[in-house]
């Protein structure tokens, strides 16, 4: 009786009489296939995203709730300062980061009895983190994913949209896009060859179920999410 070892070379022997194809030959097994409909047209297997402003909005309003995000609607910028002044009280924020820019100013202005530090001003470390609330500016917002679209260029940074425990996003109406395809549209649009170095989603706030499938907001960024959609 043959021992293991002489079976498994006689057989290796016996594999190597049988000349390997060549990559030629093994692309020509396969008959070519018609391209799946879908893929000429992807925009028709992904969820709604909306044609109209109306639609988009509600869209996105109903995906951002669904992750746990806050839509906080405001007719213009006194509107957002009011509710962001009123949101503030009742939260007992104090350390307010923000940015340059002229929306998100606006909304955190004349706040003389809280502490304001601009992230594209020049800050330590310790002092970012140690804030209550982050306001930011976005790229845009997709209706689609009930995503928040950032940039370096756009939120003075990517620590303004990280280490605070809260981000408020405010932004416009007209930067509601469809869906993802609109998003990197409109980046290339705006922004050409020289496109930000870093930028990326923001979909409902931070999250993970990593241990025992257990769902625990805030575990690599802000636990709460809100957007303040102005106009």
């Amino acid at each position: 009786m043959k021992d293991s070892k002489e079976i498994i070379l006689s057989r290796i022997r016996t594999a190597l009489k049988n000349t390997a194809p060549t990559p030629a030959q093994l692309y020509s097994r396969h008959e070519e296939k018609p391209e799946p409909e879908y893929s000429r047209d992807f925009r028709a297997v992904m969820p709604p995203a909306g044609t109209t402003p109306e639609e988009r909005l509600a869209i996105f309003e109903k995906n951002l709730l669904g992750l746990a995000g806050n839509l906080v609607m405001c007719a213009n910028a006194e509107e957002a300062k009011k509710k962001f002044d009123t949101l503030a009280a009742e939260r007992g924020w104090k350390k307010i980061a923000t940015q340059s820019g002229k929306i998100a100013e606006a909304v955190v202005s004349d706040s003389a009895e809280r502490e304001l530090l601009f992230a594209d001003g020049g800050y330590k470390k310790d002092d970012l983190i140690a804030v209550d609330v982050g306001v930011s500016e976005c790229e845009c917002l997709v209706a689609q994913t009930g995503s928040v679209m950032w940039s370096v260029r756009a939120c003075a940074g990517r620590a303004l949209t990280v280490a605070p425990p809260v981000h408020i996003v405010v932004a416009e109406k007209s930067q509601l896009v469809g869906d993802l395809t609109d998003a990197y549209a409109l980046l290339r649009e705006k922004y050409g060859d020289d496109l930000p170095n870093a930028f990326g989603f923001i979909t409902g706030p931070s999250r993970t179920g990593d241990i025992e499938r257990i769902l625990v907001l805030g575990a690599h960024g802000p636990k709460e999410l809100f957007v303040f959609l102005v106009g």
